[in-house]
Parts: structure tokens; sequence; C-alpha cells
């Protein structure tokens, strides 16, 4: 098999306990929970009804997509006050795709990325299957999590991008102003590219008035990354986005290069563009009921936490998940296993995102009120 692939594919300890207990007909809270389907959201049934769009049945490909979608997208950008020209609107079939896509645009082969730890553990095998290098650089909690930006200097010669994802998954941390300030300082100076991960932008929590659409700030070449799954809550649809900044000659000489990549593949489909006006204005009770959800149970996490003075809830500006640090009285994999076993609930340990020591576990804030409070507090009961 190619090298791009992982040495070694088995599942880890904890899904084979999972899988275990699930065959055996055990019930599992599962506060890992990232897929708002499954959460007893109330979705509009007439969300998906531009699907049926006849407009559909004729195929138009376009590299960056149709026309209308980007519109669509540039009109949505609008409800945070910010101005986007559609020609700077590249739809994708996902967030993954558009990495996919970026790498393959601004790196050869063995090249380096620059990516945030902790974060999701996704772009070490998105970079791999791109036969890409990941390098990391370190955020820092410090009442807040900050970027380490030494870290971020200490980059290798052969980097040639940075990945800022805001907020932050897991950590919920939005790139302050300082920050960003200094990390286009170090783009210009070593002419790195810029990606933004927004995708959780409009789930804003403990935090006023953060930095958003980073792209469109940028004096450096730029992509803000976003896309239905998070915006909508509609992972189904397979719709992502990216809106490309930066100088304008740089900007539109890209854009010209990052064509010939999307003309390889014309992945969006029809159906979904057509229907993207009407997702994107329709979506808007979803996200309202998604943002209640995860503040309402960032809420509870706090009064729970408060009874367990051992376990801190971690600052959270942003997201779907909380971080908490909890006695580190062994290792996570069998702290995790143990959990499990005992109270029947599911959480991620912190090694699964890098974070630089033990322990800390990660959970989610999409699950219904009641049952996370219940699972939360028996988590945290356990731990402490």
């Amino acid at each position: 098999m190619s090298s791009r692939l992982p040495a070694v594919l088995a599942t880890n300890r904890i899904s084979q306990a999972l899988a275990h207990l699930r065959e055996a007909g055990v019930a599992i809270v599962d506060l890992t929970e990232s897929n708002p389907t499954r959460v007893g959201l109330m979705y509009p049934e007439s969300i998906l009804g531009a699907l049926g769009d006849v407009r559909a049945l004729r195929y138009d490909p376009h590299p960056f997509g149709l026309r209308s979608a980007r519109e669509a997208v540039a009109r949505d950008c609008q409800r945070r006050g910010v101005s986007v020209d559609p020609d700077d609107v590249i739809l994708t079939a996902s967030t993954s795709e558009s990495y996919s896509w970026l790498f393959k645009l601004l790196c050869d082969p063995g090249e380096t990325v620059l990516a945030p730890v902790p974060s999701y553990p996704l772009f070490e095998h998105l970079t791999r299957l791109e036969a890409v290098q990941a390098a990391p650089y370190r955020l820092e909690y410090h009442g807040r999590w900050v970027i380490d930006m030494d870290s971020v200097r200490a980059a290798p010669p052969s980097t040639r991008a940075i990945i800022v994802v805001s907020p932050n998954n897991p950590t919920g941390s939005f790139v302050s102003s300082p920050e960003f300030d200094e990390i286009l300082t170090v783009c210009r100076d070593r002419s790195w590219a810029l990606i933004v991960d927004e995708v959780f932008t409009d789930y804003t929590l403990e935090i006023e008035a953060p930095l958003r659409d980073l792209a469109v700030r940028a004096d450096v070449l730029s992509f803000t990354l976003g896309g239905a799954s998070k915006t909508l809550g509609l992972p189904q649809v397979k719709l992502g986005w990216m809106i490309a900044g930066g100088p304008p000659d740089e900007r539109r000489a890209t854009l010209r290069a990052l064509e010939h990549v999307a003309d390889a593949f014309l992945s969006v489909s029809t159906p979904v563009q057509v229907a993207a006006s009407a997702l994107l204005e329709g979506g808007a009770a979803v996200r309202g009921a998604i943002h209640q959800r995860v503040g309402e149970n960032l809420n509870r996490s706090r009064v729970v936490a408060r009874r367990y003075p051992s376990c801190n809830v971690l600052r959270v500006e942003g997201g779907w998940f909380a971080t908490v640090r909890v006695p580190a009285t062994r290792p996570e994999d069998t702290l995790i296993l143990d959990l499990l076993a005992a109270e029947h609930v599911l959480v991620h340990p912190g090694y699964f995102f890098d974070f630089p020591h033990e322990a800390f576990v990660v959970v989610s804030l999409l699950p219904e009120p009641d049952v996370f409070a219940d699972a939360f507090e028996r988590c945290l009961r356990f731990m402490n």
C-alpha cells in the first residue's frame, strides 16, 4: 500500500471497548457526538425542499461552482457585516476537500503546512494523503487559549502555509487581533499562505465581538473555509466553500491555478448548488437552535463542575465542544475505558487532540440538555 496511509489501521482500545458494549446491548451516552442530526434538534420539514428544483436536471459544470450558489455564499457573509465578491468564492464538497485542494495548490510533495495543537487530528491524515508534512505550532492555556508565536516562528524552511482554526476545535478559542497581526507579519516575511478554518464561527460563546472572516481582512494570500455541515447543521448535503483573500493580483493568479485543480473534480452536486440560496436562508432556524443548545449545555457544565472542584471546564469562546481538565489519577486511555465501563459514558481523551500533558477530556455540547447534564455529572463524579 501507499506510504500515504497509516502503517497500522486497527481500531484503538476505546473503539474496541465501545463496540463490545454496544454488541452486548448496553446503552451508551455519547458525549463525543458531533452530528447535529442525531441529537433531537427540530429541523423544518421544508429545509430540503429546494433539492428537488427542476433546474437541477440540467448539468452545467463550473470549476468553482454555479454562479448563483457562489453569490448565495457571498450574501450569507453579510450576516456578519462582511462584503465578499462572489468571484472569490470556491465551492467544494466538504472542508476536508477544501484542505485537499489547497495542499495540492500550495505545496510540492514533502513540503510543510503548519497546524495548531491541540486541535482536531484531521490535519495529519489530510496532509499525509497529499504527500505533505504537517508541523505543529502550540496553543497554550493562560485563562484562555493563546498561540505560542515562538513555535510558529520555529517552523521549518519547507513551510508553505499556516492553518489557523478559529474558533479552534476542541479548545473553542478564537484568534485575537494581536495574534492575527503577528501571524500576518510572519506570513509576509516568509511568503506563507494563510488557511483559516472558520467552520464554527457562527457559534460564539464566552467572548464578545470576536475577530471573524479573516481572509477578507488579510493582506497576504489567504483562504477562509466554511460549510453547511456546521453553518446549517446539514452535514449530509455535502457543501463546503472557500473564500479567497489577499493582494488582488496574487489572489487572481492563484485562483486561476486553483481553477485547474477544481476542474479535475467538479465534486459538488448540481441539486445542492441550485438549492444553496434556499438552504442558506432557511438554515438560520437550525443554526439558532444549535447555538442555543451548545450555550445551554455549556452553562450546565459550569453548574455541574462547581460541585467537583478538582475538575475545571476551561474557557470556551466558540464551537460545539468543551475541554475539561481532570485529575491525572491514571493514564487517559485507562481513564476513558474505566469511565465507559463504570458509567457507560463516552468522552474524548485529551491525547486524541495532542494536548500537551494529561489529563484532559473533551465533551460535545450537542446532546439533549437533560441527557448531557446527567452524563456530565456522572463523568465528573467518577473522575473527581
